[in-house]
């Protein structure tokens, strides 16, 4: 015998049942969308925000979602997991030669980018330096999920040095963009600001996020060591709670909470204890959930007609950041380390892909009402789908031209 019906208090007029249906199928429906963009060799997140765009309110499902508060808690929260899992799933061992060059290129690297792209807008698009130098610190980091989805699901045999440097750059860049888009909306709302009383804050977040993110990252192997739990699904549970405990503490103390999710990931993944394997796969699940609801949500949050209107500035920003801004900071950064010839640094150059953190960063100036924030997001929205379609199915490729996959001689 059916139960009484119950009524969805989030969307009134429809059934608990029926919204629940819905999302199960919105859901296997965007997984179905990104294997068949994998197999015409596009990043997953391609048929995720697709399918997306298409269930909102100018597509085939006709989903009307403009809560950009709600998209940006769940780019959030969704950026948390999949930087926990990324660590988690790091091996140190194969990446550790890689921390300075990718240290580098997470700071100085972003700040060379967000420069770039600003002077591109104030002089290609007429913004004014304020709103140029937002758009530039938006678009500036590469992107964790992106560049952990293509990396470890296609299998790229790369030398671990460039993987290392490409992984741990893409997990680690998140602080220093959203410090900038901080900078940026701070300046704008409050112009008599001093740009050098927020270097000490950024110095700040940096120490306390890696500080929170090591201890908590060390303590989760250590209760379950102790704690010998009888049901081995609690340890899911306390993986999960780590990556919460890593980012809420980090903000409370004011540190940067998406580098203490990463750190937290990498600590851990160091380490031995009780049901890792179980754990690791767990996590990975997460992940990818994550990204699916991620993309999906960002998807809705877009209405395709308003793309046709920022055609010339997308095309122009994502040529700006594609072949001068990344290429610029990356042989920059990457001069001090010998380790690095210029096919190696013409490859992390080509590798910086864009993903969903310039989107989810894109939302904070809509939320705070700074004028033109909705172009500014559409603008990011087209360059990342531009730069998925033309870099990530290219990778594997440039490697072999590159001649820096594993199987290939080193060359000189």
């Amino acid at each position: 015998m059916a139960g009484p019906p119950f009524r969805s208090a989030a969307l009134p007029g429809y059934s608990s049942e029926l919204v629940f249906f819905g999302l199960g199928l919105l859901l296997v429906l965007t997984v179905l969308a990104g294997s068949l963009s994998s197999r015409f060799g596009l990043p997953a997140l391609i048929g995720f925000m697709l399918l997306g765009m298409l269930a909102g309110s100018e597509g085939l499902g006709g989903i009307s979602f403009e809560n950009v508060g709600m998209a940006q808690g769940i780019g959030v929260l969704s950026l948390v997991f999949i930087l926990f899992s990324g660590g988690l799933d790091t091996v140190w061992r194969e990446v550790r030669r890689s921390v300075a060059p990718a240290l580098v290129l997470a700071t100085a690297g972003v700040m060379v980018s967000a420069a770039v792209v600003a002077a591109a807008a104030m002089w290609l698009l007429g913004f004014s330096l304020l709103q140029g130098f937002l758009l530039g610190s938006v678009i500036a980091s590469t992107d964790a999920a992106a560049v952990f989805a293509i990396l470890r699901s296609r299998g790229l045999p790369l030398r671990d040095e460039l993987k290392g440097v490409i992984e741990l750059e893409s997990g680690s860049n998140d602080p220093m963009a959203i410090f900038l888009v901080g900078a940026a909306l701070l300046l704008i709302s409050t112009p008599e600001t001093s740009p050098a009383t927020l270097i000490p804050a950024f110095g700040l977040q940096m120490a306390v996020g890696a500080a929170v993110g090591y201890t908590i990252g060390a303590g989760f192997p250590a209760l379950l060591r102790r704690a010998r739990l009888r049901v081995g699904g609690l340890a899911l549970v306390v993986s999960i709670a780590t990556a919460l405990l890593a980012y809420g503490l980090a903000g409370l103390l004011q540190g940067n909470g998406f580098l203490a999710a990463y750190v937290a990931g990498i600590v851990a993944g160091t380490r031995e204890f009780p049901s890792k394997r179980t754990v690791s796969l767990f996590q990975d699940g997460l992940a990818w959930l994550a990204q699916v609801t991620m993309f999906l949500t960002l998807g809705l949050l877009v209405f395709p007609s308003e793309l046709a209107a920022v055609l010339g500035p997308g095309l122009a920003i994502t040529a700006v950041l594609m072949l001068v801004a990344r290429p610029l900071s990356v042989f920059l950064c990457l001069a001090p380390f010998r380790g690095y010839d210029w096919r190696a640094k013409l490859f992390v150059s080509w590798a910086g892909l864009r993903g969903a953190v310039p989107i989810v960063l894109a939302t904070f100036p809509v939320v705070a009402g700074v004028p033109g924030a909705q172009s500014i997001f559409n603008i990011v929205f087209f360059v990342v789908l531009l730069s998925s379609v033309i870099q990530g199915p290219t990778l594997g490729w440039v490697a072999r031209r590159l001649g820096l996959n594993t199987q290939q001689a080193r060359p000189g």
